[in-house]
């Protein structure tokens, strides 16, 4: 195929691929009066401001009971249902993915505008392709860090609900309404899960599945036994939630000691990517060689491995489990 016909079938590629991508993002199914009252009642319409309205029969991101087009090329359903879960985004999974293709592509097209070599495509559209991804994990990571740091707080309150003479169903309803951000709607949807029929244990169960933490499995566990076998549940809260206040003083001291040597690591692997990317960009001609040769493009490779292994050795050297 003649070179010159590459870059005109790509962008025409590029232009379509953006156009299903901008059609899907602002596609919008019209249904009836009925079933918008009824998408209403069951959370589907809830306002941005009220994340505890119909929290309980949220849909799923995916749906695993019928196969649909997306799952056929998903390793695992399951996990990245769990994963969209416990990100709470508001994004459907379709549009997301359509999120990443659109991406991808202009990922791609910017390897062409910029007149970089054609083996940069598929870097290029994988990095760009990828930070929807990044950013979802980000979301996930930044969730639970949230809810934690509120936790100490939450198990407090619900022993002092239970010292009180109120029940657990209560402690948890009380942690909903007084408290805000994510650990208000997990506590939210436990309190609802288990006030429609479904078993609290169960319900905590689920809980401790969308927050992925020590910690919340120490309150899960404790309430189990407690329902099994009985004893001072108020006792044993007080206990987890000192225990907790004191973990987190500790991961302070961890990451007081440890923070030069993370700042260090950040400066050395930061430093040889943007020294390359600032060449690239203001003098090309001079770094072309390591692009366009042989020898240039194994030391690439060779100083990426290089960085992959540095950045793993200062990760084992600053962190410090708690």
């Amino acid at each position: 195929m003649d070179s010159a016909l590459i870059l005109p079938m790509c962008v025409g590629g590029g232009v379509i691929a953006l156009i299903g991508t901008i059609g899907l993002l602002f596609s919008k199914t019209n249904g009836s009066q009925a079933e918008e009252r009824l998408d209403g009642i069951t959370g589907k319409l809830r306002p941005k401001n009220d994340p505890n309205a119909g929290i309980l029969l949220r849909p799923s991101a995916i749906d695993l009971g019928a196969p649909g087009f997306w799952t056929r090329f998903l390793p695992n359903a399951d996990s990245v249902n769990l994963l969209y879960e416990q990100a709470a985004i508001n994004i459907s999974f379709n549009r997301f993915v359509a999120i990443i293709a659109g991406l991808t592509v202009i990922g791609g097209l910017a390897t062409f505008l910029l007149h970089l070599p054609i083996y940069l495509v598929p870097v290029s559209a994988l990095f760009f392709g990828s930070l929807p991804i990044l950013w979802l994990f980000h979301r996930k990571r930044s969730r639970v860090k949230t809810f934690l740091a509120m936790m100490p707080e939450a198990v407090e309150l619900i022993s002092r609900a239970l010292r009180a003479g109120h029940g657990l169903a209560s402690g948890l309803r009380m942690v909903a309404e007084e408290m805000k951000g994510p650990i208000a709607e997990e506590f939210g949807r436990v309190f609802e899960e288990q006030n429609l029929g479904i078993p609290i244990e169960l319900s905590l169960r689920g809980m401790a599945d969308r927050i992925p933490s020590m910690d919340v499995r120490f309150f899960v566990i404790a309430v189990l036994i407690q329902r099994a076998t009985g004893g001072d549940l108020a006792e044993v809260l007080d206990k987890i939630g000192r225990l907790i206040r004191q973990r987190f003083e500790l991961q302070g001291h961890v990451r007081a000691l440890t923070a030069e040597g993370r700042l260090s690591g950040i400066v050395l692997l930061a430093l040889p990517p943007g020294l390359l990317a600032f060449l690239t960009f203001s003098n090309y001609g001079y770094i072309s060689p390591l692009f366009t040769t042989p020898i240039g493009t194994k030391m690439l490779l060779i100083t990426a491995g290089l960085q992959l292994m540095g950045a793993l050795m200062i990760k084992k050297i600053v962190a410090i489990k708690v």
